[in-house]
């Protein structure tokens, strides 16, 4: 035990009336939704890297925050791993996050550093045995160090392909031990800045062979759960190759991989690539690679992903209304990829900033599950596409435009514009949230 959040209790629930700031108003991990308890529908995930590892900094200042366990040797990463684990504890969280380099201090050498995680790995498998927090995902910081600024899998020299590659097998290993639930690719600096130095094509296929190299080794190995690529735009490379849902969907469909490859979608993401989080969500799910998300919101007064706990539970059911709707996750969760204010200096603020964000995704769970239980909006949407389910329609897909054209003529077709009712969908929502 350490004495980090000494004096915080564990945090239960006790409702929407409760004026103590250390219990939950909305998360009841045993409260039944469309037949599922709230923490399997929620599937809860601490970020290793914000909670334990960031030290406070932005793009503009250093560090701020001072905690016992910062530094470059072991012992600091097991005292690290002992208070992540109480405060898993505290919440009540079913899972955490991590990547190797937020886990075990960097070694001199690749050998070193491999057996630095390793050790580290067998330390979280017997905090593991006396907890109930399980590992959703593990992944592989391939952007922090400088010999990935220009890419890992795209970098232009192949011993850093190679080292990538021996990187991505380590944590796979390690994430295999720890009975994780997916492995997850963070592409930070697989994209470029200028084409005057960048060859398009052998990126994109070393980037490729590298994805489908991951793919056989799941294989291999045997593991069961899904392999995860994080889009992300324009942070930190100006032109990033994984840069929205769609645009990862085309890469995997070119290296056939599509049946193989789902997507870890965060809201900040979604929002520097110009879109809404549920619409990466619902693209996601239509095209089949839908698996788990990283929960946060960005400032959007603010150019750039600020990673801050959620806080809006109205924004927050759109996304969750979208996971319902693809019927919810499988190996997927809520992974909180979000810190605390640079500001924010105490432990209690760390365990105040995990309860707010919980409770605003279970009351935007609870809103978007009444509203699809109500069946209202999927009615209406329904409604809006029943010309489809006639027996001509279907057969003028099977057409051509000879045929069609004869069609159109012989009936005099003159189609009159019918209205989408987004306000009455607008307010039909704002029934539930």
């Amino acid at each position: 035990m350490t004495d980090f959040f000494k004096s915080i209790p564990t945090i239960t629930y006790e409702g929407p009336d409760s004026d103590n700031e250390f219990a939950f108003r909305h998360y009841n991990p045993d409260e039944v939704l469309m037949g599922k308890r709230m923490e399997d529908h929620l599937r809860f995930a601490v970020a290793y890297w914000h909670s334990f590892a960031w030290p406070g900094g932005d793009p503009f200042g250093g560090q701020t925050l001072d905690r016992p366990w910062f530094g470059d040797t072991m012992d600091l990463a097991r005292m690290k791993a002992d208070v992540a684990f109480e405060m898993f504890d505290i919440l009540g969280a079913p899972y955490f996050c991590f990547h190797d380099a937020d886990a075990r201090p960097e070694g001199a050498t690749f050998k070193e550093s491999q057996r630095n995680l390793e050790e580290i790995t067998d330390y979280f498998a017997a905090k593991m045995e006396g907890s109930k927090t399980k590992l959703l995902w593990g992944t592989a910081n391939m952007f922090s160090h400088k010999r990935w600024m220009s890419g890992a899998s795209t970098n232009p020299d192949p011993e850093v392909f190679a080292y990538a590659a021996a990187t991505v097998k380590g944590c796979m290993d390690a994430t295999q031990r720890l009975g994780g639930e997916n492995y997850v690719l963070w592409g930070g600096r697989e994209g470029y800045e200028t084409l005057l130095n960048t060859n398009l094509r052998v990126e994109a296929d070393n980037m490729g062979r590298f994805l489908q190299m991951v793919v056989e080794y799941k294989h291999k190995i045997g593991f069961k759960g899904a392999i995860l690529i994080e889009p992300k735009p324009q942070e930190p490379s100006k032109h990033q190759y994984d840069y929205d849902v769609a645009t990862v969907y085309g890469f995997l469909c070119r290296y056939g991989l599509e049946k193989e490859v789902k997507v870890n979608i965060e809201q900040g993401h979604a929002i520097l690539a110009g879109h809404s989080f549920e619409h990466e969500i619902a693209t996601a799910a239509s095209l089949g690679i839908f698996g788990s998300i990283d929960m946060n919101r960005n400032d959007y007064q603010s150019g750039w992903d600020t990673d801050q706990f959620p806080n809006n539970h109205a924004e927050k059911a759109l996304a969750f209304y979208e996971i319902l709707r693809a019927g919810g996750y499988t190996t997927g969760g809520t992974n909180f990829d979000a810190k605390i204010r640079r500001q924010s200096l105490d432990a209690e603020d760390l365990i105040l900033a995990h309860v707010g964000g919980m409770d605003t995704c279970a009351r935007a769970l609870k809103s978007a599950a009444a509203l699809l239980a109500d069946g209202s909006l999927e009615t209406l949407r329904r409604d809006r596409y029943a010309g489809w389910e006639s027996e001509g329609a279907r057969a003028m897909l099977q057409s051509d435009l000879t045929s069609i054209t004869a069609d159109v003529l012989a009936r005099n077709v003159n189609p009159q514009p019918k209205s989408g009712r987004q306000e009455r969908l607008e307010n039909l929502w704002n029934k539930f949230v």
